[in-house]
């Protein structure tokens, strides 16, 4: 063998034995679970984490994210601070309340940024202003709050809450006020009430607590644990709830036939006309904390005997950095 092929021999084994072993490609890390209790059975108001889940959103983030209906709406807050779950969709309105008894939660995001409550009456029934409740039944489900936002709202009108009767119709507001069994009904949401009863043959008309003397205030929030309020799920949450928020804001259509697809027991008119209602109520920025909005809002429920102190704001609300 010549030197020349000799040198190129010796040259090729050298530098294989320096050439490094192919790395193995590392697995995929596995998605970390976020369990998330909803408020209520899923419906328009939920569309941001449907099309998250449904467009990868969530999976793009490292999350696999279960969503939870609760048997009793009353109980998302007390399992959550039980433990049993990682995150909660929860109301501005009680988290006030839930503190001030002792359950450790706090607001981390925001997922609908108007108030959607209202009080409702029949368009060809007697009431047209507020004022024309005087003498009046009004319909609730959930006393605290939504009798406070009455009481208010009717104050602005010169009216006491002796002028008025209230009854507890549970949650069958629709029928109790198409029924004549109230006059008007109070915590009936505009985005699904008020088509509610037109699909039942009837026309609604909607008094807004935010238009009568009631500070303005996030609808739906996201809550979890003090325990976890630094659990690096959460800003990756948010992160994909807002992608998927602006997917339905500039694809509405799209988005509205994935939610259906995901979810076809709810492909009709009243949710249809509901999904439509609530994208504009959606929080574009669900991370953003209005520390005024939160300021004001306690020393309202202070103010109207809900709360013996309004908390400071660090105490109940968070914006995740």
């Amino acid at each position: 063998m010549s030197l020349n092929r000799l040198l190129l021999v010796a040259g090729a084994l050298a530098g294989l034995v320096a050439a490094p072993a192919r790395a193995q490609e590392p697995a995929a890390p596995e998605p970390a679970s976020l369990t998330v209790l909803l408020e209520w059975f899923v419906n328009p108001d939920h569309a941001p984490l449907v099309i998250a889940e449904e467009l990868g959103y969530f999976e793009e983030a490292g999350l696999d994210v279960s969503l939870i209906a609760p048997s009793d709406p009353s109980a998302p807050p007390r399992l959550l601070a039980a433990g049993q779950a990682d995150m909660a969709i929860h109301y501005q309105t009680t988290l006030y309340l839930d503190h001030a008894a002792g359950l450790p939660l706090k607001r981390f995001g925001t997922l609908v940024e108007t108030p959607l409550n209202m009080i409702m009456v029949r368009a060809d029934g007697p009431v047209e202003t507020l004022a024309d409740l005087r003498g009046k039944r009004i319909g609730y489900s959930v006393s605290g709050f939504e009798e406070v936002m009455v009481s208010t709202m009717l104050a602005s009108q010169g009216l006491e809450p002796d002028d008025i009767e209230f009854i507890n119709v549970n949650f069958a507001l629709s029928t109790s006020l198409l029924s004549g069994q109230v006059d008007a009904v109070a915590g009936a949401y505009r985005n699904f009430e008020m088509t509610q009863i037109r699909l039942a043959g009837g026309e609604g008309r909607g008094f807004f607590p935010e238009e009568n003397g009631v500070p303005p205030y996030d609808e739906l929030i996201y809550v979890t644990r003090d325990d976890l309020i630094n659990d690096p799920r959460l800003p990756r949450f948010l992160d994909a709830v807002e992608k998927a928020t602006l997917y339905l804001t500039n694809h509405p259509q799209e988005a509205w036939e994935a939610y259906a697809s995901a979810y076809p027991d709810l492909d009709d008119e009243l949710n249809r006309q509901a999904f439509t209602d609530t994208l504009p109520r959606l929080a574009k920025r669900p991370g953003a904390l209005d520390t005024r909005r939160y300021e004001r809002f306690g020393q309202f429920l202070e103010d109207a005997g809900l709360l013996d102190t309004a908390p400071a704001v660090g105490e109940i609300a968070v914006e995740l950095r």
